[in-house]
């Protein structure tokens, strides 16, 4: 009826490999491989992104603790009242 859609055309002086879904290990090496390069990852970053997340906490804290002081009433400002 006509060529299938893979193969609608051929290209001369090009190879293609591939793998195929079936035969490819999905987690070969994700143990002695993956573990070892995700600490690797995560030593050579903390110490870049550590700091902010520290002085965003706190100066969160700082704000949220300095916005309950500003917010609370003076007892000594209904001392008289009945």
């Amino acid at each position: 009826m006509g060529k299938q859609f893979g193969s609608l055309y051929k290209i001369n002086g090009i190879v293609f490999f591939r793998l195929s879904p079936h035969e490819q290990k999905v987690f070969k090496g994700f143990v002695s491989e993956g573990v070892p390069n995700l600490i690797r990852r995560f030593q050579g970053s903390v110490l870049k992104v550590a700091p902010f997340f520290m002085f965003s906490y706190l100066l969160v804290n700082w704000a949220n603790e300095k916005n309950l002081a500003l917010s609370r009433k003076n007892p000594k400002d209904y001392e008289n009242d009945t």
